[in-house]
């Protein structure tokens, strides 16, 4: 597979030459909310492969000289609501910077939350009613979470919005929404989604939301909600509620960064430990935890 890399050979200096390095980055999910809460958003992804979140294009690669080092955040996903309907937390954001390149930042997921939910790279899932919209998500990085069902037991809660479509309001008094799906990214040669939302939670006797595809939850019906899965940014499942007994929500997961380069420009310096893969004569690192790749 080629992703249109051209090294450039040497200059008139007899240095080596500035070569290109594709990116996907996604930020931590937001957690789902308490209590037959709603489901938090996935973390905003921006990307130079296939597409970005919120339906935005792909961005250009990045053209860099060799010896810079770029330093990669990995942003970690919000905490789960607290047992009795609170919030879920909003995830951290993640990163590439360097004194060389235009910094690819991105924003944490927004976590669900009672009467609207919380804003960030994906929104959270508004819970309970539908008197509010649910979170916002950011420009060219995710979508909106969705909106519950009216204050009508059990209590349906929406889905937190994914990166690749908006969380689904409730459909009824007794069915949650689902979370977002994320967004198709071939940045490693096989397509993989990532920065979906979390599931909307319902009251003992609904059907919870399932999360979306890319890492988002599943809702839950009468347990704690789960958590959005790690390296793929998605967004915690919102808690069932089991008669008037609180229950924790799931906590988002931890988002990614995805380098992709010529091997035979690859400079094999490193720190943080990422994975390493070759796709046909590329390799691409996988950060799961913030590190350094110098060029």
């Amino acid at each position: 597979m080629s992703f249109g890399y051209q090294v450039l050979g040497f200059g008139s200096g007899g240095g080596a030459a500035p070569y290109d390095i594709s990116y996907t980055v996604v930020a931590g999910g937001g957690g789902g909310a308490g209590m037959g809460g709603a489901g938090g958003g996935g973390g905003g992804l921006r990307s130079s492969v296939t597409a970005s979140g919120g339906g935005a294009s792909a961005e250009t690669v990045k053209t860099i000289d060799p010896g810079v080092a770029l330093t990669i955040a990995v942003g970690d996903g919000g905490s789960g609501g607290t047992a009795g309907a609170g919030p879920g937390g909003i995830g951290s954001a993640s990163s590439i910077s360097s004194s060389e390149i235009t910094d690819v930042d991105t924003v944490g997921g927004g976590g669900g939350k009672y009467p609207q939910g919380l804003n960030g790279g994906c929104g959270g899932g508004s819970g309970f009613s539908c008197t509010t919209a649910g979170g916002e998500g950011t420009a060219n990085e995710g979508y909106d979470g969705g909106c519950s069902y009216n204050n009508i037991p059990p209590y349906a809660s929406s889905g937190g919005g994914g990166t690749g479509e908006v969380g689904e309001n409730a459909p009824g008094t007794t069915q949650g929404g689902q979370g977002g799906q994320g967004t198709s990214i071939l940045i490693t040669g096989t397509a993989t989604y990532y920065g979906g939302g979390g599931g909307g939670g319902t009251r003992q006797g609904g059907s919870p939301g399932e999360g979306g595809q890319g890492g988002g939850a599943d809702g839950e019906e009468a347990s704690p909600g789960i958590a959005g899965t790690d390296a793929f940014g998605g967004g915690g499942g919102g808690a069932g509620h089991e008669g008037h007994s609180g229950l924790p929500g799931g906590a988002g997961g931890k988002g990614v960064v995805l380098l992709r380069m010529p091997t035979s420009s690859y400079s094999g310096t490193s720190t943080g430990s990422p994975a390493l893969s070759i796709d046909g004569t590329d390799t691409i690192l996988t950060f799961t935890g913030d590190g350094t790749y110098t060029t």
